[in-house]
């Protein structure tokens, strides 16, 4: 994985594809901040001009924004997701977001099993911001990977294990994508032990390999323990997901 400065930011990212990236890191003197939305709000450009007036307020660029957490009602088909996507990237092209049409802004995608979601929605995103009282290490966030053998190719033949959720399936997935977050941390420069929160997202099981799959894999990062959200990624026949950050700042604010 390549790691790219960002022409106009203050932060690298790991080359990914079209939809984000695989990752970001916040360049030296400057930090992430997430900042989870009190209520969802649509996917929409009225909603990334209301970001925009947030970011304003910190006096803080638009290019600022460098990872979005989204909500969908249900998984969407591969052909209903590349769909997405690219009504996705229209939004992002709008506000400068894709520098030379790459996409720099990492991004986790899933489907809550609640009726709370009526249509796609951001349920939180990351900025950067010059760096923090007592902050010792850049920022960071590691975009949401799914059970697939090849994490660029969206496509029904790379889901491991098709159709199948025993727990021996359920561990070679989880297997594969905690793979997937510690190359995609390495790539970053960054290892476990840097990790500030770890979230799963499945509907399935995870207590047959919580220990050994993960929790004996994450280094200090286990004692701020693992959140499981009971969720499904956001294409149809995906079962697992997992994301990682390590951020030194977290907030929850109302955009109106």
């Amino acid at each position: 994985m390549k790691l790219i400065k960002h022409p106009a930011a203050d932060y690298s990212f790991l080359q990914g594809i079209a939809p984000y990236s695989a990752g970001v890191i916040a360049n030296p003197g400057f930090d992430i901040v997430r900042v989870r939305l009190s209520e969802p709000k649509p996917v929409i450009a009225g909603t990334f001009n209301r970001i925009k007036e947030y970011l304003d307020s910190l006096d803080q660029p638009m290019h600022a924004l460098c990872a979005m957490e989204l909500r969908i009602k249900e998984p969407l088909s591969f052909a209903g997701f590349e769909q997405f996507n690219n009504r996705y990237r229209d939004i992002l092209a709008q506000y400068g977001l894709l520098p030379n049409n790459v996409n720099p802004i990492a991004r986790t995608n899933i489907s809550p099993v609640s009726s709370f979601i009526r249509e796609p929605s951001i349920y939180a995103f990351s900025h950067t911001s010059p760096l923090l009282s007592g902050s010792d290490l850049p920022g960071f966030v590691v975009a949401g990977a799914g059970d697939l053998k090849d994490q660029a190719s969206l496509t029904p033949e790379t889901i491991i294990r098709s159709g199948q959720t025993g727990p021996e399936a359920m561990r070679e997935k989880a297997d594969a994508v905690m793979q997937v977050m510690s190359d995609r941390l390495a790539g970053l420069g960054m290892e476990w032990n840097n990790v500030s929160a770890v979230d799963v997202y499945t509907v399935y099981p995870i207590h047959s390999f919580l220990r050994k799959m993960l929790l004996d894999r994450i280094g200090k990062a286990a004692l701020h323990g693992i959140t499981w959200h009971y969720s499904q990624p956001p294409i149809q026949g995906l079962t697992y997901e997992m994301d990682v950050r390590g951020v030194c700042k977290e907030v929850m604010v109302t955009l109106t």
